[in-house]
Parts: C-alpha cells; structure tokens; sequence
C-alpha cells in the first residue's frame, strides 16, 4: 500500500513497523518522526498524515511537532546540505551576505533544494563555533571566517566533485 506521490511500497512497509514499533510508547510521536525522516530525507504531508492515523493522534498535533522542531523538515534536502550560521556572532561579522551569494549561486532561498537534488540550502542558529565565525556547514564539514568571495570555490569544491562521481 502506498501512501502518495512520496512513499514507495517498501518505505510505506517500514514506516507502518515504525509505527508499530512506538504505537504503545508514552512520547512516541518523536522518536516515530525522526525515523520517518531518516528513512524519507524529509517530512511530507502524506507520511504525517499516516503518523497520525498509526498514533491515533490529529494531523494538526503531528504538523505542530514537525513545524516546531527545526530538525525536522517539510522539504526533500540536497546530497550536501547547505546551514549558514546566522546567530549573532556570524551575522555580525557577515553571515547574512554569505547566506545572500549562496542563495544566489544556487539559485534557491531557505528551505529549498536545487532542481538536481544536489544542495539544499538553510539558516540557522549557532552551530557551536562562535569563534570562527561567520560559519557555515556543509553535511558535517564546517568551514568558518568566511568572506563572500569565499563562497564560489566553495560551491564549486562539491560541484567539482560530483563531476568526478558521474565520471567514475
């Protein structure tokens, strides 16, 4: 049984054992959606809509949850997700311009994956490492006292390897 555009028969199949697994648990309700997202790569309606029905729970609880947390999201991420740092010790020392050339080289704004899949792009709040500030992460990789002018060779760092990846 598929549950929409998003979901394969397997992955419906794993999110209803997931389900089942918490249906019983106090609290389930996070621990359901991070491992919806982790097999997803994101939150569609359609796979809250079937949290919901699984906890016996109302969508607008599940949407609150979703929409609240910022570890979870609504949207399909890039291969190499994109957090810019904007809290105030990156902001102030340019972050938000470095958000803006990215946002502009990608050609994507918060929240969105390039039509290829390969970036998604997303503000955040301080990611630990003020003192390199402004910061920026890609996946697990942190680069940080950025200037604007860094941010091409950057981009083309994990564009350059996805070009050897086709090639190999």
């Amino acid at each position: 049984m598929s549950c929409g555009c998003c979901c394969t028969d397997n992955k419906a199949q794993e999110l209803e054992k997931i389900i089942a697994k918490y249906k019983d648990t106090r609290g389930a309700l996070i621990p359901v959606l991070h491992e919806a997202q982790e097999l997803y790569g994101y939150l569609p309606l359609s796979v809250q809509k079937k949290i919901a029905e699984g906890l016996n729970m109302s969508l607008a609880e599940v949407y609150g949850v979703v929409t609240f947390y910022a570890q979870f999201s609504l949207y399909p991420k890039g291969k190499y997700k994109i957090n810019v740092c904007l809290g105030t010790a990156c902001y102030v020392k340019g972050s938000g311009q470095i958000f803006d050339k990215i946002s502009e080289i990608l050609k994507i704004k918060n929240g969105e994956c390039t039509p290829d899949g390969l970036f998604s792009l997303d503000a955040c709040r301080c990611v630990g490492a003020c003192g390199l500030a402004p910061v920026l992460m890609i996946n697990e990789e942190v680069y940080g006292r950025l200037t604007v002018e860094d941010v091409p060779g950057i981009i083309q760092k994990y564009m350059d390897k996805e070009a050897e990846l086709s090639k190999a």
